[in-house]
């Protein structure tokens, strides 16, 4: 934080309640785009301000503030703590029971010692990029970007601790469209809303950015020939970038401990999964092993600590298939009786923090990609969302590719557009037949996931190998 009397301000805060803590959030964003080869307008944004937490009794209450001065976090304290006090005799959860942060400590994204290129620099490789792309007069678009976040955050206690976490996210972003007797098709790189990791400007490369303007042109004039993908039953080869969304929207959203006791219900819906799951459902085949792990460097929601001060440590969700824990942080573990993982996280200083999945990974099998493709009679590779629907109980949905390619006799062979694939989350995940190996892996995000009363929009990273999945319905959309 650039006000080094921050600490000050907390430790002369009075309070009634019997515990209080202050995060504080310092936030800017940096956006350069490129589009058909002209430099686009510069945009830099600020946020910066507090959430005040005050226990007491068996009550909590929050109060946030842009006002960073001894008077404003008393007058945020202050009325954390009458909510607080108003809220005990309603509480779902007796906050007399929920652990409290218990030590200090610190985390730094991957490379932030390291400087960033100057806006000129970025702009002068996303040009050079986006003129890559021009290979044909049917490439109608090009749109070449990258937006760069540093966020600061320190979390005091009344306790005595103190966390400091310094965040770099970096989200490079490619679109190409080819047009041609009244059809388009799209290529990107990580889908309509870009990708995301922390770190520096290694990303660029960790995502395949060099050399994507070319590449994608010739993808797109290449569907541009393609016929639709087929319908009906096929075995199913998903790549890593794909694999991100499945594992999002039929795991993560499914398995926040939030959903699951209802709290969502009238908003962003609620789960399949049930309380009495734990420990003993077949969430798939004994080849899907899933993790929380905030400790992946580089990934996009590694840290130490979530944003209620608990330490964050990997731990298995599912293992050998069988559901083991909840994505819930210390308040709904306490409410549910449930374990969960230090996943209480807040999108701004302005919001709460709530159930979130953070860094929701598979982790890799033994198959290469070669052997995945070999085992394949009748199938097909697809890669990169466009499109997604699933219900309010994030069990049945049909998501869409921009890419995919026939696999005919355990070989690649011709390409196909739109194409798209529908199931149900627990039967699509006891059909999973293969799990590449470390090899196969890709380390993806977003920046954009929804959820909560006020709305919060979250960071999340997903890691995966490519995946094979038996018998599987796909089909391709309208030419």
């Amino acid at each position: 934080m650039t006000d080094e009397r921050l600490d000050e301000r907390v430790r002369a805060l009075a309070s009634e309640a019997d515990f209080y803590a202050v995060r504080f959030v310092d936030e800017r964003t940096d956006d350069h785009q490129v589009r058909n080869d002209v430099a686009q307008p510069l945009r830099r944004v600020r946020d910066r301000g507090a959430m005040l937490t005050a226990w007491r009794g068996a009550g909590a209450g929050y109060a946030a503030t842009p006002d960073l001065s001894a008077t404003g976090l008393q007058a945020a304290l202050d009325i954390a703590t009458r909510r607080a006090e108003a809220s005990a005799r309603l509480s779902l959860v007796d906050h007399r029971c929920v652990a409290r942060p218990s030590r200090s400590g610190a985390y730094e994204s991957p490379h932030m010692a390291t400087a960033l290129p100057t806006p000129r620099e970025w702009l002068a490789r996303l040009a050079h990029e986006c003129s890559a792309a021009r290979i044909d007069a049917r490439i109608v678009e090009r749109i070449a970007s990258v937006q760069v976040v540093e966020s600061e955050q320190i979390f005091i206690t009344s306790d005595g601790v103190r966390i400091e976490q310094r965040f770099r996210f970096v989200m490079p972003q490619f679109s190409v469209a080819a047009h041609a007797d009244g059809d388009t098709q799209v290529r990107t790189l990580g889908g309509d809303y870009g990708t995301i990791a922390q770190g520096g400007v290694e990303i660029l490369d960790h995502f395949g950015f060099d050399g994507a303007g070319e590449r994608l042109a010739r993808e797109a004039l290449a569907l541009l020939a393609a016929p639709n993908c087929p319908s009906g039953v096929r075995d199913l080869l998903l790549m890593p970038d794909q694999m991100a969304l499945q594992i999002h929207e039929s795991i993560g959203h499914p398995l926040e401990l939030d959903r699951i006791l209802g709290d969502e219900r009238n908003f962003a819906g609620s789960s399949f999964v049930k309380p009495a799951f734990f420990g003993n459902y077949r969430y798939g085949s004994p080849l899907l092993n899933v993790t929380f792990d905030p400790a992946l460097p580089g990934e996009a929601a590694a840290y130490a600590f979530d944003d209620d001060g608990a330490a964050a440590d990997k731990h298995y969700l599912i293992r050998n298939g069988v559901l083991e824990r909840a994505l819930g942080g210390a308040l709904s573990q306490q409410r549910a009786g449930i374990a969960g993982v230090a996943n209480s996280r807040a999108s701004s200083w302005n919001r709460p923090p709530i159930d979130r999945m953070a860094n929701l990974n598979i982790e890799p099998g033994t198959s290469s990609l070669d052997e995945m493709i070999a085992g394949i009679g009748r199938g097909i590779l697809m890669r990169t969302n466009t499109s997604w629907s699933i219900d309010d109980h994030r069990n049945k949905f049909q998501f869409g590719c921009e890419f995919g390619q026939l696999i005919e006799h355990g070989e690649l062979t011709q390409v196909v557009r739109q194409p798209g694939y529908r199931g149900i989350s627990a039967s699509f995940w006891r059909s999973l037949a293969a799990v590449g190996n470390e090899a196969t892996r890709g380390v993806y995000g977003t920046a954009l996931c929804g959820k909560g009363e006020p709305m919060q929009i979250a960071r999340v990273g997903h890691a995966s190998p490519a995946c094979v999945f038996r018998d599987v319905d796909v089909f391709g959309g309208t030419r």
